[in-house]
Parts: structure tokens; C-alpha cells; sequence
């Protein structure tokens, strides 16, 4: 391992040129000499007029630059790269842009429409415009025919070709050389420097610390209803100044270690090492890790109460899921890393905040906003880190705004349908708390996205409430929201009741207490769940079949030869600057995956863990299956489902009357795949961040290894320490949402089992599965033929998966969500994208962070110690019905007997 920085090539010049774009060589500048020695507007693109880069200017978005002396690094290559680039290889770039991104919802449709109008149109063609017409530039720097109208109005009639030969060349360079999605040029950029000093011991040491603390953080607010997170973003925030510091501190001494120089203080601390630093702290996904819900719902009295569950059972568990993942990373890059399609838009806010903090900005003035990236950052953090003691402490009504509610607090059908805490959350207006407005990510994720999961979720609301009124399986003698289990008197049903001394289904104690029973609210998720796995399997091969069949392909590659580049094939920009750096080979990751298998065999053979060995082959062999469908869909779109409900219902076949069984292997099944799919998504940050693979790899083990074993002592504390903690009616909101699910699946899937639940209580869930793949088709065919003008956004995976969003959360979490996302993500990024690409990541991030650590210390100053702030403003969101939700039916009073379900003695 080299921590050295190497030497600056003396061939490289500030900017250079060697004639292709697919060459490594022409995207490659010394960084140094670009920054200190900055180009005006007269020193580059000589060749062209004065009017010719007033127009790549507004088409970059650097027209808003109060001074052209001093261009930054990306303006001046983009404008050398112009000059290099011939008509005819701009045309043949263009081409193959279009044919590519032809059905891409991330491709905006102006960009789309001027490509293929420059290569339909004629060299030097000029359309001109009617005299009702006139060309104007739009919010993404485009020319724009628009139509006036006798009314006044205006109607935009497409893209305009005002200098063909300019604007040809102009697209194909940052199509070739940076990206065709303004999301992501908006965090990149298009050259690299390889001499960069990037695995230094500061990152090491900035890495180890801040691990630490997020794996605290994470792991404590993981069972809080909303969680509270420290995410990548916010932990960048405090990397930059720790990294400062130790460039100050840390004597400039060189040592040897294994042959290799090792420079404990390099230089200036420089943005590859603070994005290096950045992933190392957050590798796990800014979460906690998967497997404590089989911890925490084993060991907590609540649930099964296993003591033999120690230390020991716990390290093994939680290595062997977490760097299964790790080994499957590294097979899934072809297709979920390099390919320029796989956009993964929920890690651009952390680029965009690497770079304003490490990278000098030039004054702009954007819209009459002049405030730089910097202060504007620091100002919202400042802003929400004080504003956050309101809904979380002060006046909490702002946080659950159930407001609709007060109105009649004893109304049981007005709390079900409007209620935050109990019901649907059928409310226009929801909350003033950024950690729920912030719930679905309504900055980062692309407004289609949100779109189309509303959308699922307001006809999710409509069939629950459907199910809920017509008591469809006794549904209405239990609250509709819940994510629990319920007897048939409507109380809360314990696994401990039908087990015995090992956890195993016991049938003289089943014969005495029945089946558990599902809320509406779960009985349409799990629906929903059924019917999303056949449903995408065949959509996205029906939409994506060239996509998957060149993933399987490489899949396939990958395995018959294990010495080939993994960039072989792959003509994106980034990928073609990342061939700088060596990679890291596939038998690599190959081993981590045999450690991980061999760690979860010992597991399951030391102690009573009830699973079987082959059970842990079959969640590695089924991950195989989904790998490539979920991975692919997650990149594109930022939606994200695991394999946790398919692995629980085949493993409740499999082995039955097992719930320990079941939540083992529904742990490695959901881990597998959604712990690779954290690492591929830091690996993509690497890709856009160019840092070299190897240091990536070396952090990713090392981070995993000190995250497990903190978190699981924060988890232990919990269990202990935590007054009243995952009980339902927890006021510091420790209602451990997660656990509570993850226990409800273990009971009636593994110990109860799906033959009892498909043949006798719910016999409608096994069509889910047909229902799902039948309905692929029609809208196979409809994206495909029917008028793209209105179904480009339409995205049928995503609307089942709103489905997913209930129980226990609502459309409360999402309503506000919806609206900012509609503001920020459409509207703005539509009309002004200048503003929005300097200042939308940072308003996400900053926002965030902001949440993060005031509830830190408003949690540890005032609440773990219980200094209430008692008075109607924090006690008024639960009173009333939607606080303590009931069904709409008394199973006391109106069932049979006094109870609902199956009779005593027939019992299924």
C-alpha cells in the first residue's frame, strides 16, 4: 500500500489534449498548476467569437460569474475540449447518446430533443425563427424556439439551432468527457488528476474516530419512529475541519512500512482524501446493521427472550451478513458501477458537498444569490440545528401536526383516516419537523421517483381502507395502521405463547392461544410485497432486456475469467478516467465471501440457532437470482427494495414451526444483497470521485470491522439501559418500528408458517404472486407503445413499492415530503438548474445535519434524563383515538364468544 504522493508527471501539463476522448490520457490535468495558475475568458477557446462562449458559458452555468480572469478548472477544459473535438466525432457521440438514452427518464426531454436536432439538422444550419417566433435561452442553458401567442401567451416549440457547429461539438464534450445528466456534472468533473495523494494516514485516523461515532449515533436512533441518522453528508461536515487540523498537528515525519513510504502529513489536505475518509465512515449505509433486528428481537424480554444469545453468537452474526456483502460488491460493479446509466442519485448531495467544501469557488451571482456554497451551507446548518429544539423538545405538536384530529380527539373514523400516529395520515399538512419532511429524501431523490411512490401510496390508502370497513378478515377489530400481531381479542400476541423451551413451535400451546392476526394496513403491504417480486423480475427484463443481458454477460465474464479488466467495454467518461488506478481483483472479493460463509456455518453450529447450513447457501444462491433486477433499478431510479419477505416465505415452507430459523436466513437474504448494494454505492462515489479502488477496498474491511463491534455494544446498552425501550407507548419515541416487524414475520411466517397462513387465514395472498406477473405485461407494453409525452415518467415498480410505505408509517411521513420535492426537484431544477445545481445538495445536506446533532444533545441534555416540558403543545398529538388506535370493532362485544377468527379446536 502506497501512501506516498507521487510524483507530478512533467508531460502533463495543466490541460492536454491527445485526441480521444476513450484515451485515459485526455482527461488527466495537474490539479496544482490549474488551480494556481487560472485562465481568463480571452485565454481559452481562441478559435471562437466572443458570442460563441458568452454561449458555452450559459450553457455550463458560469455566466453568473461576477469575474471571467479567473475560470474555474472545468469551464477552461470544457472549453479546450471543444476546440479539439471535430464535427463529425461530435455527430457520432451524439448518435450513440441518443440510441442509449433514448428511454431514459434521467436524460431531461430538452436535452434529448436537442441532441437529435443537431444531428437530424445540416452542418452550419441555422433555423432562424418566424416573426412569431423568437430563440431565447432556458433555465438549462438551452436555446428555445417560443411561440407567441395574440393572447400574450407563449408556447415553447422546441429546441433552436442557433450555431450548429458549436453547439454539436459543445454537447458531444460533455457527453464524452463529463455526463449527459446536469445532476451529476453538477457534482463531478470532467478531467482527473492520478498524482493525487488520496490513502493517507489522516484518512485513517479521521476514518477510525468517525466510524466510531456514527456507528454510536446510528445504532442508538435506529429504533426511533422516525430514526435519526449520521449520514454520509453530515459526517463530511466534521471530517473537513478534523482533516484541517491534523494538516496543522501532524509532524512531517516519512517512515517505512513493508517496503513502502508512508508520509504521515503529505500536504494540504485535498478533497480525495476527505471523500476516502467520508466513505470509510459511512460504508454501512449510514445505518445501522441489518442483523441487529435478530439481535435485538432475540434477546429483548419483549419478544423471544433468548439467553443463550451472547457475545459470541453475536459477533459471528453480524460479521458473516455484513461482509457477505462486501464479497458480493465486487461482482455486481459491471453492471451496477461503470455502466453510465447507473446515475445512483442518492449519493450526489455528498459530492456536491465534498466539493464545496474542498474546492475553491468563484463568486457568482446565481439569480441574485451571491453567497457562496460555503456560508450557505454553514447558515442552514446553523439554522436547522436551532430550529430542531422545536418539534423535538419545545412545541412537538409541530412534528406530529395531526391536527385534524384535535378537531374531534374521540372520532374513531376521522383518527383513521387523517391520523399521524395511529391511522393513514390523510393530511395536508403534516409537520414542520425536517426529519419528516426529510423522510423520503425529497431533495436527492428525482421527482419522478416521488411521484410515482405517492402515487402507490394513495391507492395503498384506499385498498386498506377498503379492507379495514369491510372487516376483510376480521381486519376491523384491529387498528389499521399497525405493523403488529394481534389474537383474536384484539391483544397484543406473544411468540413465547406458542413456543418452547428452544423456540420451535409447540402445538399443545397453539391449540390453547390460535393463530396471530394481521392489521389492514399489513395485510395489504404484504400483498404488495408478494406481487413486486414477480411483477419486477419481469418488467425490468422486459424494459432493461439488453441491459440485463449485457449484465448477465458480464456476470458470466467475470466468473470464466477472473484476470480481465473490469472496465473492459465500458466508454463512459468516468469509467475511462478510473483506468488509472489498479483494481481490485475478483478473487479478492472471492475470499471475503468464503470468510463470510464460513463465519455464518459456525454460527449456526455453535449455538441453537435452529438453522440448517443449506438454509445459508440458499440466501447467497436466491441474492444470485435478484442481484442484477434489484441492483439496476436502485441505480437508476433511487428506490430500493430487499428479498427479506420472498426469503421468509420460502424458508417458512422449508422449515416449519422455526422462527429463529426464518429470521437467520431472512437476515443473510436481505443483508446479501442490501449490504453489497451500500458498497456499490460507495463505490460509486469513488467512480465519480476517482479514488483508487484499492484504497477503497482497504477501508470498506476495515470500517465494517470496527462499526460491528461498536454497534453491538451500543445495542446491548440499549436493551438494559433504555427505560421502557420498544414499548409501543415509549415518549422518546424508542418504539423500535423495525424489530416489531421483523418479530411479526418471524411469528406468523416461520412459526406459524405459510401453509397455515395460504390454505386457512389468508388464502387471497398466494394470487398476489400470479396477480404481480400478470400485470407486467400490460405495462410492458404501455411504457413501450403507449405516448411516451406522458408515461416517460411512469415507473409501475415504484407505485407497488408506495404500497411498502405503510405500517407503521403513513402518508403523514410523505405528504411534505411530496411538496418539496415537487418545489425543488421539478419546479426549480426546471427553471433555474444554475441555482439549483450550486445550492439544492447543500440545502439537503445542511438541513440534515443540522437534525442530527441537535437531536443528539437534545436527547442526552433533556430527555435521557426526563426534563419534560409538560403543557398542551407536547401532549396534544396523543390524546385522543389517534394516540391509542382501536379497531372499529370490539371483539369483547360483537364476535362470537368474545372472540374473532378460526374456533377453539379448529384452529388452522
Amino acid at each position: 500500500m502506497s501512501i506516498e504522493k507521487g510524483q507530478v508527471h512533467t508531460n502533463v501539463g495543466a490541460l492536454r489534449s491527445v485526441g480521444s476522448h476513450l484515451s485515459t490520457a485526455d482527461h488527466e490535468v495537474n490539479l496544482q498548476a490549474v488551480l494556481s495558475n487560472p485562465l481568463s475568458i480571452g485565454e481559452v477557446g481562441t478559435s471562437l467569437t466572443d458570442a460563441q462562449k458568452d454561449f458555452v458559458l450559459k450553457r455550463l452555468h458560469f455566466d453568473a460569474l461576477t469575474s471571467y480572469d479567473n475560470l474555474p478548472a472545468e469551464c477552461t477544459f470544457v472549453f479546450e475540449k471543444i476546440e479539439q473535438m471535430s464535427t463529425e466525432e461530435a455527430v457520432e457521440i451524439l448518435r450513440e447518446a441518443i440510441e442509449e438514452h433514448d428511454s431514459d427518464v434521467n436524460v431531461p426531454a430538452e436535452d434529448l430533443d436537442l441532441w437529435r436536432e443537431l444531428v437530424d439538422s445540416p452542418p452550419n444550419y441555422d433555423k432562424g425563427s418566424s416573426s412569431k417566433e423568437s430563440i431565447e435561452i432556458d433555465g438549462k442553458g438551452i436555446p428555445v424556439k417560443v411561440r407567441h401567442l395574440a393572447d400574450h401567451h407563449e408556447v415553447y416549440e422546441g429546441p433552436a439551432v442557433v450555431d450548429w457547429s458549436l453547439q454539436v461539438r459543445l454537447e458531444a464534450v460533455l457527453i464524452a468527457y463529463w455526463s449527459p445528466y446536469p445532476e451529476v456534472r453538477s457534482v463531478t468533473y470532467p478531467f482527473d488528476d492520478p498524482t493525487m495523494y488520496v490513502e493517507t494516514v489522516r484518512v485513517y485516523i479521521l476514518g477510525i474516530v468517525w466510524t466510531a461515532i456514527g456507528a454510536v449515533i446510528n445504532q442508538f436512533f435506529v429504533e426511533r419512529q422516525p430514526a435519526i441518522s449520521l449520514s454520509m453528508s453530515i459526517v463530511q461536515v466534521f471530517l473537513y475541519p478534523c482533516g484541517l487540523l491534523l494538516e496543522w498537528t501532524l509532524p512531517k515525519w516519512k517512515f517505512k512500512v513493508f517496503g513502502q513510504t508512508v508520509d504521515l502529513n503529505p500536504g494540504p489536505y485535498n478533497y480525495k482524501e476527505q471523500m476516502l475518509a467520508t466513505i470509510f465512515c459511512a460504508v454501512t449505509g449510514g445505518d445501522s446493521s441489518y442483523v441487529h433486528y435478530n439481535i435485538l428481537m432475540q434477546k429483548s424480554e419483549l419478544f423471544y427472550d433468548n439467553k443463550w444469545a451472547d457475545f459470541g453468537y453475536q459477533v459471528l452474526l453480524i460479521l458473516s451478513t455484513n461482509f457477505m456483502g462486501i464479497g458480493l460488491a465486487g461482482i455486481i460493479r459491471k453492471f451496477s458501477v461503470y455502466p453510465v446509466k447507473a446515475v445512483w442519485p442518492s449519493i450526489l448531495p455528498d459530492l456536491a458537498l465534498n466539493r464545496t467544501l474542498l474546492m475553491p469557488s468563484k463568486n457568482e451571482n446565481i439569480n441574485g444569490w451571491k453567497i457562496t456554497g460555503y456560508k450557505f451551507f454553514f447558515i442552514t446548518f446553523a439554522a436547522s440545528f436551532l430550529y430542531f429544539w422545536l418539534p423535538d423538545y419545545l412545541m412537538q405538536f409541530l412534528s406530529t401536526f395531526n391536527w385534524m384530529t384535535w378537531i374531534a380527539p374521540d372520532n374513531l373514523n376521522l383518527a383513521a383516516v387523517t391520523g399521524s400516529i395511529g391511522g393513514l395520515g390523510l393530511n395536508p399538512v403534516t409537520s414542520f419537523d425536517w426529519n419528516i419532511i426529510g423522510f423520503n429524501n425529497p431533495l436527492n431523490i428525482p421527482f419522478y421517483s416521488q411521484m410515482n411512490t405517492f402515487a402507490g401510496m394513495v391507492i395503498g390508502f384506499f385498498c386498506i381502507l377498503g379492507v379495514w370497513y369491510s372487516n376483510y378478515k376480521w381486519t376491523g377489530y384491529l387498528p389499521i395502521n399497525s405493523n403488529g400481531l394481534f389474537t383474536n381479542k384484539g391483544k397484543s400476541y406473544s411468540v413465547r405463547a406458542v413456543v418452547d423451551k428452544n423456540s420451535l413451535f409447540d402445538q399443545e400451546k397453539y391449540d390453547k392461544v390460535g393463530p396471530p392476526f394481521y392489521t389492514a394496513a399489513n395485510l395489504v403491504l404484504y400483498g404488495a410485497f408478494f406481487a413486486i417480486y414477480p411483477f419486477h423480475f419481469v418488467y425490468e427484463f422486459g424494459m432493461q432486456y439488453k441491459q440485463m443481458f449485457d449484465a448477465f454477460k458480464s456476470l458470466g465474464a467475470t466468473f470464466k475469467n477472473l484476470r480481465a479488466s473490469t472496465y473492459e467495454g465500458f466508454k463512459d467518461p468516468h469509467s475511462v478516467m478510473m483506468r488509472a488506478y489498479p483494481e481490485v481483483p475478483e478473487w479478492a472479493f472471492m475470499i471475503v465471501l468464503v470468510i463470510s460463509l464460513v463465519l455464518a456455518i459456525i454460527c449456526v453450529k455453535v449455538y441453537p440457532a435452529q438453522t440448517p447450513v443449506w438454509g445459508i447457501f440458499f440466501a447467497l444462491g436466491i441474492n444470485f437470482v435478484f442481484l442484477i433486477p434489484l441492483t439496476t433499478v436502485y441505480a437508476r431510479t433511487g428506490f430500493q427494495f430487499g428479498l427479506n419477505v420472498l426469503v421468509e416465505l420460502i424458508v417458512g415452507y422449508a422449515c416449519p414451526g422455526n422462527g429463529l430459523a426464518l429470521a437467520f436466513i431472512k437476515a443473510l437474504g436481505y443483508n446479501i444483497d442490501g449490504q453489497a448494494q451500500n458498497f456499490v454505492n460507495d463505490l460509486k462515489q469513488g467512480h465519480y470521485a476517482k479514488l483508487p479502488p484499492r484504497s477503497l477496498f482497504r477501508t470498506q474491511l476495515l470500517s465494517v470491522f470496527v462499526a460491528s463491534f461498536i454497534q453491538l455494544a451500543i445495542l446491548n446498552f440499549q436493551i438494559t439501559g433504555i427505560k421502557d425501550y420498544c414499548v409501543p407507548g415509549n415518549r422518546q419515541k424508542f418504539t423500535c418500528p423495525g424489530t416489531r416487524t421483523f418479530y411479526s414475520a418471524s411469528v406468523l411466517w416461520g412459526v406459524i408458517g405459510p401453509k397455515r397462513v395460504f390454505n386457512h387465514l389468508y388464502p387471497i395472498l398466494r394470487w398476489c404472486f400470479l396477480i404481480g406477473f400478470l400485470l407486467a405485461f400490460p405495462c410492458i407494453a404501455l411504457k413501450k407503445w403507449g405516448p411516451k409525452k406522458y408515461l416517460r415518467s411512469f415507473e409501475p415498480s415504484i407505485i407497488i413499492g408506495g404500497f411498502l410505505n405503510y405500517a407503521p408509517y403513513n402518508l403523514s411521513y410523505y405528504i411534505p415530503g411530496f411538496y418539496v420535492s415537487f418545489v425543488f426537484m421539478h419546479y426549480i431544477k426546471n427553471k433555474y438548474e444554475a441555482w439549483w445545481q450550486k445550492y439544492n445538495y447543500l440545502l439537503s445536506t445542511a438541513l440534515g445535519a443540522g437534525v442530527a446533532f441537535s437531536s443528539i444533545i437534545i436527547f442526552f441534555a433533556v430527555m435521557y434524563h426526563e426534563k419534560d416540558v409538560n403543557w398542551w403543545g407536547n401532549s396534544v398529538m396523543y390524546e385522543g383515538i389517534d394516540g391509542n388506535m382501536v379497531g372499529r370493532l370490539n371483539a369483547t362485544e360483537s364476535a362470537p364468544d368474545g372472540y374473532f377468527g378460526p374456533r377453539v379446536g379448529h384452529f388452522p
